[in-house]
């Protein structure tokens, strides 16, 4: 890791449908207005999640519909929108939302990435230790793979 710069010029924050996560971004707007940094807002709709969907919307019979990653991937980017309108409207910062499908802990650490974050602020999950061994934890690998501050915040 390099040396610990605590200036932040643009935070990505995690948005999923819940109300921790709006508290998440409100703190990650707060943070951001302050120093003056940006901030980008990502939705992840894991594979599972893609395939679930896809898989009902196959299931109707006589259906022309299909739905592809790209129509999952502008969904999730409209919902990090409405979440951004929601929640950050009180806020005199400059945002912008995303969305991806795949493995959660790959997709924020390529999108910090891509954008350029220097902090990341995620909803994390309440899971004992053995849950984590078992199961993985995307929080837990974003902490440890992510080259700056990352802010986790659980129930």
């Amino acid at each position: 890791m390099d040396s610990f710069d605590p200036a932040m010029d643009r935070a990505l924050a995690v948005v999923e449908p819940t109300e921790i996560a709006k508290d998440l971004v409100h703190e990650a707007g707060t943070l951001a207005e302050g120093v003056d940094a940006e901030a980008v807002l990502l939705h992840v709709t894991t594979e599972e999640a893609y395939s679930a969907r896809r898989g009902a919307m196959e299931s109707i019979p006589n259906a022309s519909t299909k739905y592809t990653p790209g129509e999952a991937e502008k969904g999730a980017t409209e919902f990090a929108e409405d979440v951004g309108r929601e929640v950050l409207a009180e806020f005199d910062i400059e945002h912008e939302a995303t969305g991806a499908v795949g493995d959660e802990a790959d997709e924020i650490l390529q999108t910090a990435e891509e954008y350029d974050c220097d902090h990341v602020f995620l909803p994390g999950r309440q899971r004992s230790p053995t849950g984590k061994a078992l199961f993985g934890d995307a929080a837990q690998r974003v902490v440890l793979d992510f080259d700056g501050p990352v802010t986790v915040v659980t129930e």
